[in-house]
């Protein structure tokens, strides 16, 4: 559900530009350096922000970058951000932007992990190609991703998980883990969002994958 449109979204933003990057294409092969770290994440579809910021205080060592395109959705994660009791910003900044720019942002082989969390199924035949699991940003993750890179998705709709497993496996990319039940066990290891928690208390599935590119995969 898209969020309503806070008046106050864009002036902040623009005030607050040095960590919530409307245009970061000058980054490009530079991220490591400048969040100091070996490792980069990057989650796209931010949200309000909950996922990136509880993974990059567990892990701190690592590098996080939301991109986000509705701005007043990207207001709200960076100001959580920016504003917590104690801030720290050092391995993480958001960029507000459809995500279909990726390339211009980051170098080839610079991504190490890509996540996609409970993105937008576009339900509607006509509109799967707009799904970011379809074939051409699949085909930009793998330009994207370092050797040994990932992506990992969890979704609670079905039949976008069922296509996507399909889109995977159609466009260069080997299934390294795979559930259908992904909380039936605890992962403290990754954090719940309050959205993802919603679901979990009604009992319903969360469907979870991650994926290599196949030339990266020893048989």
């Amino acid at each position: 559900m898209r969020m309503r449109k806070k008046k106050w979204a864009d002036p902040w933003l623009e005030a607050h530009a040095d960590y919530a990057l409307a245009d970061p294409s000058d980054m490009a092969g530079r991220w490591k350096q400048l969040l100091g770290c070996e490792k980069l994440h990057v989650e796209i579809g931010t949200g309000k922000g909950d996922y990136l910021n509880t993974m990059a205080a567990m892990y701190p060592e690592e590098g996080w970058v939301g991109i986000e395109k509705d701005r007043s959705a990207a207001a709200v994660a960076a100001r959580k951000a920016i504003e917590a009791e104690n801030p720290d910003l050092h391995n993480k900044r958001m960029i507000v932007h459809a995500a279909e720019d990726m390339e211009n942002w980051f170098a080839p082989g610079e991504i190490d992990v890509i996540h996609l969390n409970f993105s937008d199924p576009w339900p509607k035949k006509y509109t799967h190609k707009r799904r970011l699991s379809s074939a051409s940003f699949l085909q930009m993750y793998k330009t994207l991703l370092s050797e040994n890179g990932t992506v990992r998705m969890k979704t609670d709709n079905q039949a976008l998980f069922e296509d996507s497993v399909l889109y995977f496996l159609q466009n260069g990319f080997t299934l390294t883990e795979f559930s259908v039940n992904y909380r039936r066990e605890p992962h403290e290891e990754d954090a719940v969002t309050e959205y993802e928690q919603r679901f979990m208390d009604l009992g319903q599935p969360i469907y979870m994958l991650t994926a290599a590119r196949a030339d990266s995969v020893v048989e």
